[in-house]
């Protein structure tokens, strides 16, 4: 049994001291996205090999679908993604960045394991289901986190899930940085959409919740949470 969660260093207050209000600039010049048609190609070919036609369709969760799943869902579960892992690898300029000051996403990227969240999605209107889910999950050409199935571990066996990984060979792959490097970037990036500390918090928050240990994300936000109030401090005696 998964005991009483853990209370983060980063708190809502120091989350606040991050947030701006800024305006959505848009896409940059130059930049190609997806239509309709992409997004209808997509769908189909992820329904065309589906490794279990006719069986429960699962969505593996490891951060922000977590809090924010988008689609309904008629269960969950815990499960273990062995080969991939947590990993803020995703470089961005929008949406929880701008193009000033970019920021830092969680993406699956390859190697470890990854303890998540299984959804399991309802059998009618599966490819209504994901479109929604593609059209939030990767915006740009070509796609940077992208979906795929993969297997998984649960305690009654392993199954087959729906996950978006990142693709390493977009031009936003960052690469494995060290935790005080993303440290310093969370602290810091803000757009649009949020602060990339307040993804960190949620995150962190929600995987407690579910006894859902991660050592590095658990390091991570005490890491940002120093940062933003050594900040603070700095910017008062300025």
């Amino acid at each position: 049994m998964p005991g009483k969660p853990r209370t983060p260093s980063l708190t809502a207050d120091l989350v606040a001291k991050v947030h701006r209000t800024i305006d959505d600039t848009g896409p940059a010049p130059g930049d190609t996205l997806h239509n309709d048609a992409d997004y209808e190609e997509w769908v189909a070919r992820m329904i065309g090999i589906h490794p279990a036609p006719g069986s429960p369709t699962r969505l593996f969760a490891y951060g922000s679908l977590i809090w924010k799943p988008e689609t309904r869902y008629v269960g969950e579960q815990l499960g273990t993604a062995r080969g991939w892992h947590r990993s803020f690898c995703f470089r961005m300029t929008r949406f929880r960045a701008t193009p000033e000051q970019p920021g830092l996403m969680m993406a699956l990227d390859r190697g470890g394991q990854c303890r998540g969240v299984l959804y399991e999605m309802p059998q009618h209107d599966l490819a209504g289901q994901l479109m929604k889910l593609f059209r939030r999950e990767f915006t740009y050409k070509p796609a940077n986190t992208m979906p795929r199935w993969i297997t998984v571990e649960t305690g009654a066996g392993t199954v087959p899930a729906l996950a978006f990984v990142m693709n390493r060979a977009s031009a936003f792959y960052a690469g494995q940085l060290p935790l005080e490097t993303v440290a310093d970037i969370l602290a810091q990036c803000c757009g649009h959409v949020g602060s990339g500390a307040e993804y960190l918090l949620n995150t962190v928050t929600q995987l407690e919740a579910r006894g859902i240990p991660d050592r590095n994300l658990w390091r991570l936000q005490a890491l940002v949470a120093e940062r933003i109030a050594r900040n603070c401090d700095n910017e008062t005696r300025a």
